[in-house]
C-alpha cells in the first residue's frame, strides 16, 4: 500500500473534491489475500473461486411426504367407498439402511426425505389412507416407537396416484458437475447451506477485514461513567465500530485516547497487529490540540524499520464538502496498513465513514460494488435548503421509496447526532448548487 496520491494538484493547500479523495483511497486499498475458512467462519466473506457440485441434490429419489410408497397400478381407481387394500411390507425412514422391495399389492410406509424403495412408483400421503387402522382417513402417523405394528398389516388407500407423485427426483435441485456458486458471491446463510449440502467443509474466500476504530479527545469518557464538567460521552467510536461491522468488517473498538501525540502513536502501534485498516476520529483540524494530525503528520522516518513510521505516510487534506472538510489518509507501520483519519464532530465522522471508509472496507473484501446504493427523489421540505458554494453538502433525511420523496431531518450542524439517529438517507447537494427548492429532484444516498 502506498500513500501517494492520484491527483497532480495534491498538497496541503489543495482543496480536494469528494471524488478525488474517494478515488485516491480506492486506488490505494487492495483486496485482502484469499484464505481457506471453515463454512461458518466464511459468513459474510467473498468467494474467490467457482464451486462445482460434486454430488447431485437430492442424491437419490426421495419422498416429499409422510405416507406410503406404492405401485401406480395398485391404487388406480381407489376411493373412500372402494379403497385399495395393500399389504404393508415395512418402513422406510430417512437415513435408514436396507429398504423393503414393493411388489404387486404391496406398500411401504415412508417418511419425508426417505429414499423411494425398489419397486415403488409413487407416494400417497398418509392423509389419503386409513393409516393401517381399518377406519376412515387419518391426519397423521402414530410414532413408530409407540406403534411399531404400523410397519406391517394392511393399509387402505382412498385416492389414486400418478407416477412419480410426491417424489423428489434425484438431481432435481442441482446435478453433479453444475456450478453451485460463482467467484464474487458474498456468502450468506443460504449460500453456506448450499455449500454444506454439497459436502464442502471449507471454502476459499477473501476474509472480512479487521478494522480498528479509535476516538481521540481528553474530554471523552465511556458511556455508563459519571460526567464531570467539560466532559462528554464517546459516541463516535461506538458509531464507527457498529458501522464497520455493518459494512462487513470485524471491528475492534479502542477506548478514547487522550490528547497526547506520543500516547496516540503508541496506541496505534499496539493495534497494528490486529488491523487491516485503522480508523481514527477527531484531532484532524487546525487546533492546538488536534493530536491525530500532530502524531501522524511527522511519521515516515526511513530509519524506523519496525515501528509505526516504517514505510508510512499520512496526508491531511481539506475537502470541498460539508460536513467533513478535514480528512486524513495514508499508511502506517511495516505492513503499510491503511489509515483513515476522520473529523471528530459526530455527524462529520459518520458521513465521512459512509462516503470514504465503507468503500475502503468493501474494497478490502474484494467486492465489485463498494458504494451505498443511491436513488433520485423529490425534496419534501417547508423551505429551500441552502448550501455553501463550492462544497458538496450531505444532509440527513428520511426516504420514502413508495412516494419517491426525501424529507430533511434536523439542520446542517455537524454536532446534531439526534437527527442522525432518525435518518435513513443522505441528501446530496452538489458543489455548484447553493439553494434547493422544495419539489426539486435530488440525489439520495440510502443508508439502509
Amino acid at each position: 500500500m502506498s500513500s501517494s496520491t492520484t491527483t497532480p494538484t495534491a498538497g496541503q493547500d489543495h482543496l480536494w473534491s469528494v471524488d478525488e479523495h474517494v478515488d485516491d483511497i480506492l486506488a490505494t486499498v487492495r483486496p485482502l489475500e484469499p484464505i481457506e475458512l471453515q463454512l461458518l467462519d466464511a459468513q459474510g466473506c467473498v468467494l474467490v473461486e467457482d464451486v462445482t457440485v460434486p454430488v447431485s441434490l437430492p442424491p437419490f429419489d426421495n419422498s416429499s411426504m409422510d405416507g406410503y410408497a406404492v405401485r401406480v397400478a395398485d391404487v388406480a381407481g381407489a376411493s373412500e367407498e372402494f379403497p385399495a387394500v395393500l399389504t404393508v411390507v415395512g418402513d422406510v425412514a430417512a437415513g435408514a439402511g436396507a429398504q423393503p422391495t414393493v411388489g404387486a399389492g404391496q406398500a411401504a410406509r415412508i417418511m419425508t426425505g426417505a429414499p423411494l424403495p425398489p419397486g415403488a412408483e409413487a407416494v400417497v400421503p398418509v392423509e389419503w389412507t386409513d393409516g393401517g387402522l381399518g377406519e376412515g382417513p387419518v391426519s397423521g402417523m402414530r410414532a413408530h416407537s409407540a406403534a411399531p405394528e404400523g410397519a406391517s398389516g394392511e393399509v387402505r388407500v382412498h385416492r389414486p396416484a400418478e407416477a412419480r407423485a410426491h417424489v423428489r427426483a434425484r438431481g432435481s435441485d442441482v446435478q453433479a458437475g453444475d456450478r453451485a456458486l460463482t467467484a464474487g458471491t458474498v456468502l450468506g446463510p443460504p449460500q453456506i447451506a448450499l455449500l454444506a449440502a454439497i459436502g464442502r467443509g471449507t471454502v476459499k474466500v477473501r476474509p472480512r477485514p479487521r478494522v480498528v476504530v479509535m476516538s481521540t479527545g481528553s474530554e471523552l469518557i465511556q458511556p455508563g461513567e459519571q460526567l464531570a464538567d467539560g466532559q462528554i460521552y464517546d459516541s463516535n467510536s461506538f458509531a464507527l465500530t457498529a458501522a464497520a461491522r455493518d459494512a462487513g468488517a470485524i471491528a475492534y473498538r479502542v477506548g478514547a485516547v487522550a490528547d497526547d501525540a506520543e500516547t496516540l502513536r503508541s496506541t496505534i502501534e499496539d493495534q497494528l497487529i490486529r488491523a487491516d485498516l485503522v480508523v481514527t476520529t477527531g484531532g484532524v483540524s487546525v487546533g492546538a490540540y488536534d493530536v491525530v494530525k500532530e502524531a501522524l503528520s511527522a511519521i515516515g522516518d526511513p530509519d524506523d524499520e519496525e515501528g509505526i513510521g516504517a514505510g508510512s505516510g499520512v496526508e491531511f487534506r481539506k475537502l470541498a464538502m460539508q460536513p467533513g472538510k478535514p480528512q486524513g489518509f495514508g499508511s502506517i507501520g511495516p505492513d503499510h496498513t491503511p489509515l483513515l483519519a476522520l473529523p471528530g464532530n459526530p455527524v462529520s465522522s459518520y458521513v465521512s465513514f459512509e462516503i470514504f471508509v465503507r468503500p475502503a472496507i468493501r474494497a478490502l473484501m474484494g467486492l465489485p460494488d463498494v458504494h451505498r446504493a443511491t436513488a433520485r427523489a423529490e425534496l419534501s421540505a417547508d423551505k429551500a435548503l441552502n448550501s455553501p458554494a463550492g462544497r458538496r453538502q450531505f444532509l440527513r433525511g428520511t426516504y420514502d421509496a413508495e412516494a419517491g420523496q426525501v424529507t430533511p431531518v434536523g439542520g446542517s450542524g455537524s454536532h446534531l447526532i439526534a437527527a442522525l439517529a432518525h435518518a435513513d438517507a443522505l441528501i446530496v447537494v452538489p458543489e455548484a448548487t447553493t439553494s434547493v427548492e422544495p419539489g426539486t429532484d435530488v440525489e439520495v444516498v440510502l443508508l439502509g
